[in-house]
């Protein structure tokens, strides 16, 4: 009989190489590495995609049965009998648990039913169309290929060794039904999923549109004037000379595509326009085609040259981009985005779509540019403590490391919204847990209603971006008729005040790899309907969101939409509606109606409405609460723009909801952690819609007042806390039982 001489690593019991050809990595119980190259040489350096290579599980057994390897963890066991071939169907087979039952792959199996994945953007897509492969599949089970992929050395991507290159790189993970496991699993092998800086969760001004100075000045005036909230103002293409270029590959047939230096007739002080936005709490982003580099025109270009180490390019006039090269890009980042930065822009939007002026990047066969771009942007951004910040385009697997996510130009019409709707909940199954879409639609037709159910979808999403091109798709919502206008600020003033509960929601996405917007099915993956109802979602935890994506019908002015309801019992969060769970229900919605259900006993977080809905301190906290069960919630806090949250800079307090015979208790804090520049809170505000009216309420220390809301049964009770730094309990007391 044949031996294997299993060899693990000298400093790693959990890796396990076969004589020269195939080597194992378990990473986690439901995940392993599966290597296969005749020459030995096996890759130990991090890819784009998998950049944790110290991941292992501590309780993998490594059993030796002659010429056969067995791999067992509590949740599969992988069986490889060796017989000098690369992986087949003949000898390497899994075993992993599903759902009470067996599931079984083996090399060359295909995966038949993947529930989808983020494709990289909806530029030219007006209907459905296919998605790719996630990570997620009713089968239990996905491989990804890393074979021949790039790796990094010393923090720059380089082609994979000639003896290496060969191989085979395989990841298989085995999850059954444990979906958010699996994700896990992911984020494990891959990196988590940072926290983008806070203020790309509130609301998006942008528009391709020549805007002066002195119209940037008038938007920012009209979410004023018109009561919508604004937090970043994006500046497209025209925010740069476009006429001036003579070389370069163009995009567009437009040489002027490309751009760093400042279109002074349309923003004479850019400086000037920049500070006055920062100081009104606005921040700035600017648009992006880096395609043809820094040419010879460019204000900044004798920076560029005299960053440049490469003497041998110094004379050109016309460097071609060159992201592969590390110089370069150095000297490129230092002349093109920090000269502009220091003026007060806060980040870039790389809008790149050039892959068929360059295919790939130089020097580096096959790997197209985007994953790459986004790794050099995001940490290019990691400056001075603060968080790196993409906004680009997917750029796959790994590319979650580098949020926020733009989903490109999405035709405006009613086939896209619900397209994009489940385009988004399947992103999730590949890590891209928050994009900034097109709200409304970037190009196509003009429907005001249309229009407000994107807002309204956008409201509960991960970013509220307003975007759109040409002169009849303007996207200020003050422009599209009083009844639209409403809807629309509605959804504006929605999305602010819940701001804390949406915020502490991206901190559990970092914490426990769960996306931003969920499909119902990562909580009840065995429930067939978990599947069909694929248009809703939860929102976090603890808030259901069922967005509207068809006309009303103008006879009725409602449109009818089926919801389903999980077990336990949900609040229409406005109507205070009661709807007792594991149940479907057709509503009739108007146009300013937000399908939204509170989980009942969950209290959420939330905040007065302001202007600036994601820098205003947290001075009063508001706190809801449905009746029906009895359960917990917290609030999560940073300062929303330094790394600080990874160093423990944050703070967390839990919320608790408890219902007795005739009294509900809140119990608030106590706070703990801090963070540098927090602001305390100086006001409480707890509603209890849907209860009778209070006869008592009771709390040590503190100064109170209550109020009942008849016409919502809304019981209100305020109070300004002598501190949060130990818990607060707040007792209602109630004549009934609120059940």
């Amino acid at each position: 009989m044949n031996t294997l001489s299993l060899s693990p690593a000298p400093t790693d019991q959990k890796t396990v190489r076969l004589k020269h050809a195939a080597r194992f990595t378990v990473i986690t119980p439901s995940c392993v590495r599966m290597e296969y190259c005749e020459h030995g040489n096996f890759i130990d350096e991090p890819t784009l995609f998998a950049a944790n290579r110290h991941a292992r599980c501590p309780d993998a057994a490594f059993i030796d049965q002659g010429d056969t390897l067995v791999i067992r963890t509590d949740r599969m066991t992988l069986t490889y009998r060796e017989d000098g071939k690369p992986f087949h169907k003949d000898n390497l087979h899994i075993r992993f648990e599903r759902g009470g039952e067996s599931g079984e792959w083996v090399p060359g199996m295909a995966s038949t039913a993947n529930l989808g994945g983020a494709m990289a953007t909806l530029d030219k897509v007006s209907k459905a169309v296919p998605l790719p492969e996630g990570l997620l599949a009713r089968d239990g089970w996905h491989l990804i290929d890393d074979s021949a992929k790039p790796i990094l050395v010393d923090q720059w991507i380089e082609q994979r060794p000639q003896k290496g290159r060969t191989g085979l790189d395989w990841y298989f993970f085995g999850y059954g039904l444990d979906y958010k496991s699996a994700l896990v699993d992911l984020t494990t092998l891959s990196g988590k999923v940072p926290l983008p800086r806070k203020h790309v969760f509130g609301s998006w001004y942008c528009r391709w549109y020549p805007y002066s100075a002195d119209d940037f000045r008038q938007l920012a005036d009209g979410y004023r004037e018109h009561d919508f909230p604004l937090d970043i103002m994006v500046m497209d293409m025209d925010w740069h000379t476009t006429r001036d270029a003579r070389l370069g590959y163009g995009h567009a047939r437009n040489l002027g595509w490309t751009g760093y230096t400042w279109n002074r007739e349309l923003i004479p002080e850019p400086e000037k326009l920049l500070r006055e936005f920062k100081e009104d709490g606005i921040f700035t982003v600017l648009n992006d085609h880096p395609c043809d580099g820094m040419r010879a025109h460019e204000e900044n270009y004798p920076l560029f040259l005299k960053h440049l180490q490469t003497s041998r390019e110094r004379n050109r006039t016309c460097i071609p981009f060159d992201a592969g090269d590390r110089d370069y890009m150095k000297a490129f980042f230092t002349s093109a985005h920090a000269p502009v930065e220091k003026q007060g822009v806060d980040f870039w939007w790389l809008d790149w779509q050039q892959d068929y002026i360059y295919p790939y990047v130089r020097g580096v066969p096959y790997l197209p540019h985007l994953p790459w771009l986004n790794h050099l942007y995001y940490h290019h951004s990691q400056k001075d403590g603060r968080r790196g910040q993409g906004f680009s385009r997917w750029g796959g697997w790994g590319d979650h490391r580098h949020p926020i996510h733009f989903s490109g130009d999405a035709a405006a019409n009613w086939e896209m919204l619900p397209f994009e709707i489940r385009f988004t909940l399947a992103s999730g199954n590949s890590g891209c847990f928050f994009w900034a879409h097109d709200i409304g639609g970037f190009h196509g037709e003009r429907d005001p209603e249309l229009y407000v159910r994107w807002v309204q979808f956008g409201a509960l999403s991960a970013a509220l971006r307003l975007h759109s091109t040409g002169t009849h798709l303007d996207r200020r919502p003050w422009l599209w008729g009083d009844t639209e206008e409403k809807a629309m600020r509605d959804a504006f003033r929605l999305r602010a005040q819940l701001m804390p509960y949406l915020y502490t929601a991206v901190r559990q996405c970092h914490d426990h790899s769960l996306p931003l917007l969920r499909p119902m099915y990562l909580d009840h993956p065995e429930n067939e309907r978990a599947y069909e109802y694929d248009l809703q979602y939860m929102l976090g935890n603890d808030l259901l969101v069922a967005p509207v994506v068809t006309p009303l019908n103008h006879d009725t002015g409602t449109v009818k939409l089926k919801i389903w309801f999980p077990a336990g019992k949900w609040f229409n969060f406005f109507t205070g509606e009661c709807i007792e769970g594991d149940c479907e229900r057709e509503m009739e919605v108007g146009i300013d109606d937000i399908p939204l259900f509170a989980r009942a006993g969950t209290p959420i977080p939330m905040q007065p409405c302001s202007p600036r809905m994601t820098t205003t301190p947290l001075e009063t906290l508001i706190i809801r609460c449905y009746p029906g069960a009895s359960d917990t919630s917290s609030l999560y806090q940073d300062d929303g723009q330094t790394e600080g949250y990874l160093n423990g800079e944050y703070t967390q307090m839990e919320l608790a909801y408890e219902e007795r015979e005739n009294e509900v208790i809140i119990k608030i804090g106590p706070q703990k952690g801090g963070f540098p520049g927090q602001t305390p809170i100086k006001r409480c505000r707890i509603e209890l819609p849907c209860s009778p009216k209070a006869q008592e309420v009771l709390f040590p220390g503190c100064q109170s007042a209550f109020e009942y809301e008849k016409e919502t049964a809304t019981n209100i009770i305020e109070f300004n806390p002598a501190s949060l730094q130990s818990a607060v309990d707040v007792k209602i007391l109630f004549e009934t039982s609120t059940n």
